[in-house]
């Protein structure tokens, strides 16, 4: 029986569910999966952090009370998040960087995971920054260390796109996608067509969790870009940076073209793009569109999550689901970690 040993780089709500995860169906993993999971490091720059090389109580994590410095009440913690020591020096084998996305320069969370790379730990990430801004360097390194780089939630968060497009559609070139990957904007938008103002329709989100405090990287687009990026660089080849994506959001659009886009038959979408030309150039865009009802990805509503890839052998494929959560967020570290036992069985 297998056991890896995690290092949780962060611990906000989505490491929180992982570790419930862990607690509850980690026994059920030995048959279904054919591995187990412990444990041993925990870091988080509100709570502090905790090393335990012989385990942790994942129940007990899962339950610790959201106050400063929680994790120096454990045997073994202390009130700082110390980041470096427990990513090198808690014996983890898998690093579980979750922390916040840093659009700019992918800060604090590049340098965790390229501590964790360096040192031939394997990283699973749901953070967009590191992979948009530094994905290339950190893919390399994952290579020379012969380590997993795992992140299929920066995209759709449990919604597998990544590994739907390279495994499933294997075969089959891939030339472009379209995709409503942010589900804060689409669930403005759907407001909208029920009737809400824009502003009102961004207070509901917010009241219902969906939107930030301030909502501005969802609904002027800015958190589409990194993902086009994300999915550009890695299923068309492109070596493209953030600032070759042209972005546009939806704050410009009002209920008057909410309703001329309903008598017209169509919906407006904000729509991340990217697409491999004739010469083999790749565009990529964000930007609200006009989309008529049979277009693959017009009745996609509320916070929902879709990508219509655009293949040669069969035409469009549309993946769909749940764009944010924690749970679901926390499966897909989930995938990435049984994608890196697969591999290790395999070797």
């Amino acid at each position: 029986m297998t056991e890896y040993k995690l290092a949780l780089v962060g611990f906000g709500g989505v490491n929180r569910a992982l570790a419930q995860l862990i607690a509850e169906r980690n026994e059920n993993w030995k048959t279904e999966l054919g591995f187990t999971l412990k444990i041993v490091g925990v870091t988080d720059l509100f709570l502090g952090s905790v090393i335990g090389r012989e385990g942790l109580d994942a129940a007990l994590l899962a339950t610790l009370p959201a106050v400063k410095g929680a994790l120096a009440q454990l045997p073994g913690g202390a009130a700082e998040a110390l980041n470096e020591a427990v990513i090198k020096d808690c014996g983890a084998d898998i690093i579980v960087e979750a922390t916040f996305t840093n659009p700019v320069d992918g800060e604090p969370a590049t340098s965790f995971c390229r501590w964790a790379l360096e040192r031939g730990k394997h990283v699973v990430t749901t953070n967009k920054g590191p992979i948009a801004l530094h994905g290339a360097e950190l893919k390399a390194l994952a290579r020379r260390n012969n380590v997993a780089f795992e992140y299929e939630g920066s995209v759709m968060s449990g919604t597998p796109v990544i590994r739907v497009a390279k495994q499933s559609l294997a075969g089959s070139s891939i030339v472009g996608f379209e995709g409503i990957l942010n589900g804060t904007s689409n669930f403005v938008l759907t407001c909208m067509e029920g009737g809400l103002g824009f502003a009102e329709a961004v207070s509901k989100a917010q009241e219902l969790g969906y939107a930030e405090a301030d909502p501005t990287a969802d609904v002027e687009g800015h958190d589409v870009r990194l993902k086009v990026v994300i999915l550009a660089n890695e299923l068309l080849d492109a070596k493209l940076k953030v600032s070759d994506v042209t972005c546009s959001g939806i704050s410009s659009l009002d209920l008057g073209d909410i309703e001329k886009a309903r008598q017209d038959g169509a919906r407006w979408k904000l729509i991340g793009a990217a697409m491999r030309h004739a010469d083999g150039a790749i565009s990529a865009s964000v930007e609200p569109r006009l989309l008529k009802h049979d277009h693959p990805l017009a009745g996609i509503s509320g916070a929902t999550n879709a990508v219509s890839f655009t293949t040669d052998l069969l035409g469009a494929v549309t993946v769909s689901g749940p764009g944010a959560g924690r749970m679901e967020t926390a499966f897909a570290l989930l995938s990435d970690i049984i994608s890196i036992h697969q591999s290790v069985a395999h070797n």
